[in-house]
């Protein structure tokens, strides 16, 4: 992956979107003072080089039904599946994260459930039938926070964006 420069302007953008995604970039502008126009195309260069990934608003599960979160760590039948059983967990919607891992598991995943009965017919008739041989399931009780990143900061003089190879 190559590295990319960020300059001072570019880190003081992402703290200020990371912090608050539906901030106005006028907003942004003036904070940072450079125009509108400029915060946007910093923005637009942030998405190109993949810093950006999405912005998006969180829906609270528990609000929705869903009650039960669990983590799962997978031991896969045939290790070398892990680019088709990612597939077949992408298709399980309840499924939100899907991580390859050192350690004892193959994968290890986040899901959410309605209840206890609701995990179990998803550990039972969907993730053993996609070529899992046996899983380990860890119930949270509730999540003590969940943040971003958070964005370093460095005083250098301001540049463009670069993209190293």
């Amino acid at each position: 992956m190559a590295k990319i420069n960020l300059d001072s302007l570019d880190l003081k953008i992402l703290s200020m979107i990371a912090a608050d995604a539906r901030i106005a970039f006028l907003e942004v502008a003036r904070e940072c003072g450079v125009s509108g126009a400029a915060i946007h195309q910093r923005v637009q260069k942030l998405f190109s080089l993949g810093v950006l990934k999405g912005s998006q608003y969180v829906v609270e599960p528990e609000m929705i039904g869903y009650g039960t979160c669990a983590f799962v760590g997978l031991f896969l039948k045939d290790p070398s599946d892990f680019d088709r059983v990612k597939a077949e967990l992408y298709r399980i919607p309840e499924v939100v994260e899907c991580h390859y891992t050192t350690g004892n598991y193959d994968m290890f995943i986040k899901l959410y459930a309605r209840d206890n009965h609701h995990l179990l017919s998803l550990i039972h008739d969907k993730l053993q039938t996609i070529g899992i041989q046996r899983s380990e399931t860890i119930i949270s009780f509730n999540e003590a926070f969940r943040r971003q990143m958070p964005v370093p900061v460095v005083d250098k003089p301001q540049c463009n964006l670069t993209q190293e190879e």
